[in-house]
């Protein structure tokens, strides 16, 4: 019935943000016309939970081990905007993209979905 995912971010410095996601955090990508990438994500999984607030959507890259994954970001001139915080359930963190926006990275410390056989 589905075939993937597709997540948009929304950027005020596309063209630096594509060639972040393209040359430092190294996806895959094929080229959709007027400057547009589309890039290869890692398995993805969704989940569904409560809120009190206001609905909303999060995106967030999973990383089997987040502190190796910040300490080779780092070397590469990534900003780390938000040091590891571990909730419980994961560690979060996030960098800082060239357009300074932050990307949430997560390493789960609970079962994932991605590798399930569908």
């Amino acid at each position: 019935m589905f075939s993937g995912a597709h997540v948009i971010l929304y950027s005020r410095d596309s063209e630096a943000d594509r060639a972040f996601v393209k040359d430092v955090l190294g996806f895959a990508h094929v080229d959709a016309g007027r400057g547009w990438l589309i890039f290869k994500l890692p398995p993805t999984e969704i989940a569904v939970h409560p809120t009190g607030d206001q609905p909303k959507a999060e995106f967030y890259l999973m990383c089997d081990d987040l502190k190796r994954t910040l300490a080779r970001l780092t070397e590469r001139g990534v900003e780390v905007s938000q040091q590891p915080s571990d909730q419980g359930w994961g560690v979060l963190a996030a960098v800082r993209m060239p357009s300074g926006s932050e990307l949430p990275l997560y390493e789960p410390k609970h079962p994932v979905a991605h590798n399930l056989s569908p």
